[in-house]
């Protein structure tokens, strides 16, 4: 499986042959200037919530590529809205067999509403099954016991959390999530972009290191290969 960070919260995963963007927001990171979107291939764009800072390159990066969006029924809608002939709706609880494994559509606890301030569903995350690993990207969310049901059910071989406060959980809340969900590989997302966001991240990798988890904080750009 070779993993892509975009910045933010932007990851291209390929898997069974096939490319999967989560939150595409690129071209409004100033951290990010140096990715271009054109360059970017996507078969499938998995979008957790409706804020700017998650949406912003959905529509363009789909109809370059031909990418199917995927998302709860108001982002469904809103990139019928805007052009998108291939979409997919879901909702929490939901899951769908695709042609590179099954998502099943998580709780998040955030906020969601499109940059004109409608209302954009409610947020959500993704466990991904695939025959490569199993995925949980948890989008933007504080840290909830629903998670618990997650790591009790279902086997998370590699989760994206976020990490930077404020806005969603922190360092500490990520590290009680990744117990939770009972996964002890974790990459972090949601971090620097902001001021409000910014962490340490020599700090943040001890703090797992020293609960024997391994936590990867990925340059923007950066490309890995990840093995279950």
């Amino acid at each position: 499986m070779r993993i892509t960070y975009f910045g933010h919260a932007c990851f291209q995963v390929e898997v069974g042959g096939k490319h999967l963007l989560f939150d595409p927001f690129i071209s409004g990171n100033p951290l990010a200037e140096g990715i271009d979107i054109d360059n970017i291939a996507a078969d499938y764009i998995l979008i957790s919530h409706a804020h700017d800072d998650h949406t912003r390159d959905a529509i363009a990066i789909a109809k370059r590529t031909g990418a199917t969006i995927v998302g709860i029924w108001e982002i469904y809608s809103w990139a019928l809205r805007n052009g998108i002939e291939k979409a997919h709706p879901m909702n929490i609880g939901g899951s769908w067999k695709f042609d590179f494994g099954t998502v099943k559509m998580t709780d998040a606890v955030h906020s969601s509403s499109f940059a004109d301030g409608s209302y954009g569903g409610s947020p959500a995350g993704f466990y991904i099954e695939t025959t490569e690993g199993n995925l949980y990207y948890a989008g933007d969310t504080a840290l909830f016991n629903g998670m618990k049901m997650l790591g009790k059910y279902h086997n998370v071989d590699l989760a994206f959390l976020p990490i930077g406060d404020n806005f969603t959980m922190g360092v500490d809340d990520a590290l009680i999530a990744s117990r939770f969900i009972k996964c002890d590989q974790i990459i972090g997302m949601h971090f620097d972009t902001f001021g409000f966001i910014q962490v340490d991240h020599a700090q943040a990798i001890e703090k797992f290191k020293q609960r024997d988890r391994l936590l990867t904080l990925m340059e923007i750009g950066q490309t890995i290969e990840w093995t279950k």
